[in-house]
């Protein structure tokens, strides 16, 4: 026979609640007391981790992890546990091995420290839980998000008209300048409404182009717009990885005698694997001519905005129809925070649906600004609070200078690595990425790819710095994305160090 759950009843004021009802998050004396102490425990847990753990990574082996959360039985006790019984299981499966990107020796993505407002701000983002989607659930927070939003709109130069919403991240901006674009055009040059009726039979040949180096999110987002894939036309770069303008003036004369239809450019400001920016103001000129709509894709450039030294590299994006930033990039935030900016507020009219219990048409006649109506999600998280306490309690200088070091730390490498006859470095850094390979041979004796992916995969294992490789015309090289102010020159010798050693290991071993 079953053993029966045995449940204790607590009385709460006039309310009979049961001992599971004590997780319940809510303005009682008890259950604040319980927040209060769940919270000191888990930041305790946190703080001793991070001043015993002294490298990005541990090392420990992917199988060893999986093991150990594969022991975990999730209903093994259907009462659940303790939290401190979870704070040591989570200590065991995740929190000894996490990956630290807010090390100095952590090179490898565009994972960037976060700054110590933000994490007071998740406080109240988790705690409070507001949703986004209507005024009557989020009041002040949708002002502080439209304030940021207009802060954005002023440093992109946009024009009063101009209208933003956050974001989950650069993908999801993507996709909503992609979704305008491809209404806009639908609705400027067919009878029918995208909303309602779908696409026309010419949507076969709509066609976005963008440079051979941008970002994969065009490809997958487009394929979920209907358009395919193969929509995606990429356009021959120069010798620093920049959109070549001529070869794009060429391919959209060529989509057109092929009998497809241009419907926009996209322009990176920053690409993931080089930071390299494409020349935004002619892009803009050659949209304009052809009457094509133009994105920008300022996922990781977006953070020049608020530097007086390097603002300039982003000129021409003041021109574009919509533009992507992430602000958990070059901004320093918590993922996630990311933004999604369109010139004319008009054009939120292809994505905006008036649900009666949600953002009735009334309640947009009476001025309450619902934001749901800007946004292709409906909960979201107001995560536009980090933002605004990194700008209340750092401020724009200080934020840029962030970003400045770690375009000086590039700039250190790339002259390092220059000098060096043992390295082959293929671009001069342009925001704060560097593409090189190990190179202690002659090319022609045999291929740099396997030593280079093994230099890769064995500092990884390793732990003592993070690093990742990209491909370059079929050839692997290897890349440092240096976002950290902390990063030293030291500390980018000691990689370069253990980049040598490992290598010098390979060809012990092959």
């Amino acid at each position: 026979m079953e053993a029966k759950e045995q449940i204790r009843t607590i009385q709460f004021g006039n309310v009979l609640e049961t001992d599971h009802h004590k997780h319940i998050f809510s303005n009682n004396k008890k259950s604040v007391s319980l927040y209060k102490k769940s919270m000191k425990k888990a930041i305790k847990l946190i703080a001793n981790h991070l001043e015993n753990r002294d490298t990005p990574f541990t090392g420990t082996s992917i199988t060893s992890i999986r093991e150990k959360i594969d022991a975990i039985g999730l209903e093994e006790n259907f009462e659940g546990k303790s939290l401190d019984y979870v704070l040591d299981e989570l200590k065991a499966i995740y929190l000894n091995d996490c990956i630290h990107f807010h090390d100095p020796k952590y090179i490898a993505h565009l994972n960037c420290p976060i700054l110590t407002p933000t994490l007071v701000a998740e406080a109240f983002i988790s705690s409070l839980n507001s949703s986004m989607d209507t005024w009557d659930q989020s009041t002040g927070a949708t002002f502080i998000e439209l304030k940021l939003v207009e802060w954005t709109i002023e440093k992109l130069g946009y024009p009063q008209r101009a209208d933003g919403i956050f974001t989950s991240g650069g993908t999801q901006s993507n996709m909503m300048g992609l979704l305008l674009a491809r209404d806009h055009y639908i609705k400027t040059h067919y009878d029918i409404d995208p909303k309602m009726d779908g696409l026309p039979a010419d949507a076969s040949k709509f066609r976005v182009l963008c440079s051979e180096v941008s970002h994969f999110s065009l490809k997958k987002n487009l394929s979920l717009l209907g358009l395919g894939q193969n929509a995606v036309v990429p356009v021959a770069v120069d010798s620093d990885f920049k959109m070549n303008v001529h070869a794009l003036k060429k391919v959209i004369q060529q989509q057109k005698d092929l009998g497809n239809i241009p419907i926009a450019i996209v322009g990176t400001a920053g690409t993931t694997d080089f930071g390299s920016i494409d020349p935004l103001t002619e892009i803009a000129a050659i949209a304009a001519e052809n009457k094509l709509w133009f994105h920008v894709d300022a996922a990781y450039g977006g953070g020049l905005l608020i530097s007086e030294k390097h603002k300039n590299k982003l000129e021409g994006i003041e021109f574009s129809d919509s533009v992507t930033i992430d602000y958990h990039k070059t901004f320093y935030q918590p993922v996630s925070s990311s933004g999604f900016f369109m010139r004319d507020k008009l054009y939120v009219d292809y994505i905006k649906y008036h649900a009666d219990y949600l953002n009735s048409k009334e309640q947009e006649d009476e001025g309450i600004p619902n934001m749901v109506k800007k946004s292709i999600q409906t909960t979201r998280r107001f995560d536009a609070l980090k933002l605004w306490f990194t700008l209340r309690i750092i401020g724009t200088k200080g934020l840029s200078t962030y970003m400045e070091k770690a375009i000086d730390n590039a700039l250190f490498t790339a002259n390092l690595l220059r000098n060096r006859d043992d390295f082959e470095l293929i671009h001069h850094p342009e925001i704060s990425t560097i593409v090189f390979r190990y190179t202690p041979w002659k090319a022609d004796e045999r291929s740099f790819c396997g030593l280079n992916s093994y230099i890769r995969k064995a500092i990884f294992n390793e732990g003592k710095a993070i690093i990742t490789s990209t491909k370059v015309y079929n050839e692997v090289f290897l890349k440092f994305t240096l976002l950290n102010p902390l990063t030293t020159p030291a500390d980018i010798e000691e990689i370069i160090a253990l980049i040598v050693a490992h290598g010098q290991e390979y060809s012990l071993i092959n």
